[in-house]
């Protein structure tokens, strides 16, 4: 039986990725593509999400929903130096995109998938979690009829990516972040940079991709992204940030967990952002968050290219 679903995303070129694999996974039923504003504008992600949608043949399959054109209280911040001013590093630019989104928002096609199939919806986040704190806000009932929540975010024992310790999706909406990591969810997965960075998505890679168009794309989409993370960490790869919260929920053996009290940082001058993982229980609070510590990644991305090629 397919594992229900509905993927958030503010879709950049990881997310895209992830959507890609998310939907020739074949592992799921997905009730819906949710958008949010956070790498790019809501209305790029949104439009994004649609080309990336009917390259694969399945805009008429997974509809789309608008979320939240902005974080809870802040202004937007986007990463158009990492994923170009589109979204996707100028790939798929020319696409004429017929696919529209649906008029329900973001956050109420959660709550309504949720009540229609209480305990069985896996909520997988892969950009800010405004939209999630947004229904939790709206229906406060509402986690305790979710699966699970899956969320790429974070860094619990590393550096941050837009700021010294703030991964960007936490960094983007810190307040939204605290909302889903307090709330009562049955499960809740931290997908961080810790294991990400671990994810690498080198040339040799993509050369295994046997799908002439989606090799094209790959290979357009990332190249930009692949020498940013060069720069800036001397590797020459892209980490697949999205695409691997996406393979937790096809796979969760590809990952070690542990469970830990999890807090996020909301008011401070040089650490907005931060992931607090309380490692030694010095709070003396309940564990919240299964948090990802390892990852598996060569059985990730060997899962990643089989995917691709199916």
């Amino acid at each position: 039986m397919l594992q229900k679903i509905i993927l958030d995303v503010d879709t950049g070129i990881d997310d895209a990725l992830g959507i890609i694999l998310a939907v020739k996974s074949c592992e799921f039923h997905i009730a819906g593509i949710t958008t949010v504003n956070g790498n790019v504008s809501l209305e790029t992600a949104t439009l994004n999400t649609c080309k990336i949608l009917q390259l694969i043949n399945a805009d008429h399959d997974i509809p789309v929903y608008k979320g939240a054109s902005a974080p809870l209280n802040r202004t937007p911040y986007f990463e158009h130096r990492i994923h170009g001013e589109d979204g996707l590093g100028g790939a798929l630019r020319s696409m004429k995109v017929t696919k529209q989104p649906e008029s329900l928002s973001a956050p109420d096609k959660m709550i309504d998938e949720v009540n229609a199939y209480p305990g069985e919806v896996t909520l997988i986040m892969t950009g800010p979690l405004t939209n999630l704190a947004l229904a939790i806000e709206k229906a406060p009932d509402f986690p305790q009829k979710v699966k699970e929540v899956i969320f790429m975010g974070g860094v619990v024992s590393g550096p941050g990516n837009v700021t010294p310790v703030a991964e960007y999706n936490m960094f983007a909406d810190p307040e939204a972040a605290k909302v889903v990591i307090h709330a009562d969810f049955p499960r809740t997965t931290l997908v961080g940079l810790d294991v990400t960075r671990k994810a690498l998505l080198k040339k040799k890679h993509i050369d295994q991709i046997t799908n002439p168009e989606l090799a094209h794309y790959v290979r357009d989409s990332t190249r930009d992204y692949m020498q940013r993370y060069y720069e800036r960490n001397g590797i020459e790869g892209s980490a697949l940030h999205d695409p691997l919260a996406v393979a937790v929920a096809i796979d969760n053996q590809l990952v070690t967990t542990e469970n830990y009290y999890v807090d996020i940082e909301t008011n401070s001058e040089l650490c907005d952002g931060q992931t607090i993982c309380d490692f030694q229980n010095r709070l003396e609070k309940k564990p919240n968050v299964r948090v990802c510590t390892d990852v598996d990644s060569e059985a990730f991305l060997q899962l990643f290219i089989e995917t691709f090629n199916a």
